[in-house]
C-alpha cells in the first residue's frame, strides 16, 4: 500500500513535468543552475563559487552563492552533464526533474518509515497520504514555479530521525562509535545534503545537539561523540562536493549567510498570512486537522510524549524561520516545516485510533483523507486545461 501511494506521488509530480514540457515552461533560473552544475561536473570551476569565465559571469557566477553550496548545482545538473543535453529541448526538463523526483519519493519514504515506526501502520498511512497528495511537496518535487528545495527537506529529515535513532542504542553495552558506523555514516550523508544545499538548515546541528543529549540523558559523552563522528563524516563529504578543493571550500563558508532572519516581520500581520496561505497549499485538509491535533495535544495528557513532542516543536521551529524570511519565494523552511507538521498530526490521529470513537475516527479520517486526495488530482486535471 505504501508503494503504491508512492507510485501515484511519482505519476502527479510526472504530470506536472510533462505540461512543464508541452508548455515550454522554464525558469531563467534553473538555466542558470543547471549550467554552474554541468561546469562543475566538467571541471571548470566549482558551482556558487567567482569563477573567469565571461559566460558563466553572465549567469551569475560572478560571486560566491551565499545561500547555497555546490550541491543546489550538482544534484539537478548531474544527467544533463552525463547525456550532453540541449537546454532547448524537452529532455532537459525531464533529466533536470528527475532527480528531485527521485528525493521526493525518498523524503515519502522515509516519513512513512519513522511514522510507522512511531505511530504504527495507521499513523504510517496518514502521514503518508498526506504527504503524497500534497499540492505543495508535488511542486517541490517536480519543480514547478518552486525552487529545488526538496533535497535539502530530505536531509533535514534524516538527520533528526537518525540522531534519535542512534541516541537510543546508546544504552546498549556496545563500542559507542565502531558499532553505530551506519547510523553514523547516514547522518554525515543527511548532514551533507543539508547543509550542501541550504548553508541556513545547518541549524539543524544545535536541535540536534539538543535532542541526542535529551534522549541520551545518561551517555552525554557518547552522544557528542557520535555527533561529531556524524559532522565529520559531513565535513568531508561536503569537501567532496566542492571536488576537495580545500580552500574552496573555506572560502563557501566564509561567505555563507548561516541564518537570515528578520526579527521586523514576526509583527507583520502580512507574514503570519503568508505563511499559514503556503501551509494550506500543501493541503486544504490541514485546515481541519491541524487545530485538532493541537487541541489534542494540549487537552489530552496521553499525547504529549516525545514522538508527538518532537515534530511539533520542529514544526513549529521551522514555520518561525519561515516567518522571519518572508521575501524568500518558496522558502525551504516552509517545506521542512509542513513535512514535520504531516508527522505530527498524524501521530495525533493514530492516537484518537485508539480510544473507544475508534469506528467513528476512522470514518470521519477516510473521508478527510479521500476528499484531500481527490481536491489534489482535480486540481493537477486543471492544468491539462
Amino acid at each position: 500500500m505504501a508503494a503504491l501511494l508512492l507510485l501515484l506521488f511519482i505519476a502527479q509530480c510526472l504530470w506536472l513535468i510533462v505540461h512543464q514540457s508541452s508548455s515550454n515552461f522554464m525558469d531563467e533560473n534553473d538555466f542558470d543552475r543547471i549550467a554552474e552544475g554541468v561546469a562543475q561536473w566538467h571541471g571548470r570551476f566549482i558551482a556558487g563559487t567567482p569563477n573567469p569565465s565571461p559566460e558563466l559571469i553572465q549567469a551569475g557566477a560572478a560571486q560566491f552563492d551565499s545561500h547555497h553550496g555546490p550541491v543546489w548545482y550538482l544534484a539537478g545538473s548531474l544527467l544533463v552533464a552525463i547525456f550532453e543535453v540541449s537546454p532547448d529541448t524537452m529532455s532537459w526538463i525531464w533529466l533536470t526533474r528527475a532527480p528531485y523526483v527521485l528525493f521526493g519519493a525518498l523524503l515519502g519514504a522515509s516519513l512513512w518509515y519513522v511514522s510507522r515506526r512511531l505511530f504504527g501502520n495507521a499513523g504510517g498511512y496518514i502521514a503518508l497520504t498526506l504527504y503524497c497528495f500534497s499540492p505543495a511537496v508535488i511542486r517541490s518535487s517536480a519543480l514547478w514555479s518552486t525552487p529545488p528545495n526538496i533535497a535539502g527537506a530530505w536531509g533535514t529529515f534524516g538527520a533528526v530521525f537518525t540522531a534519535i535513532a542512534v541516541s537510543h542504542t546508546l544504552y546498549a553495552p556496545r563500542e559507542v562509535v565502531l558499532w553505530n558506523w551506519r547510523r553514523i555514516l547516514l547522518l554525515g550523508i543527511s548532514l551533507a545534503l543539508t547543509i550542501g544545499s541550504h548553508f541556513s538548515l545547518a541549524i539543524i546541528i544545535p536541535v540536534l545537539i539538543i535532542l541526542m543529549l535529551y534522549v541520551a540523558a545518561e551517555r552525554w559523552a557518547a552522544a557528542i561523540a557520535i555527533l561529531a563522528a556524524g559532522c565529520a563524516v559531513g565535513t568531508l563529504l561536503l569537501l567532496a562536493s566542492y571536488f576537495f578543493h580545500a580552500q574552496v571550500l573555506w572560502d563557501g563558508l566564509a561567505h555563507a549567510r548561516w541564518l537570515d532572519v528578520s526579527g521586523r516581520a514576526f509583527v507583520m500581520r502580512a507574514t503570519w498570512l503568508l505563511v499559514a496561505k503556503e501551509t494550506l497549499a500543501s493541503g486544504p485538509v490541514l485546515a481541519l486537522m491541524v487545530p485538532v491535533a493541537w487541541v489534542g495535544y494540549a487537552v489530552w495528557r496521553r499525547t504529549r510524549y516525545f514522538g508527538n513532542s518532537v515534530p511539533l516543536w520542529l514544526n513549529l521551529l521551522f514555520l518561525g524561520l519561515r516567518v522571519g524570511t518572508p521575501h524568500e519565494s518558496g522558502s525551504v523552511f516552509g517545506l521542512v516545516a509542513v513535512v514535520f507538521l504531516f508527522l505530527f498530526v498524524a501521530g495525533i490521529a493514530a492516537d484518537l485510533l485508539e480510544t473507544r470513537f475508534r469506528e467513528l475516527v476512522t470514518a470521519v479520517l477516510t473521508g478527510l483523507l479521500a476528499a484531500n486526495a481527490l481536491w489534489s488530482l482535480i486540481g493537477l486535471a486543471r492544468i491539462a486545461r
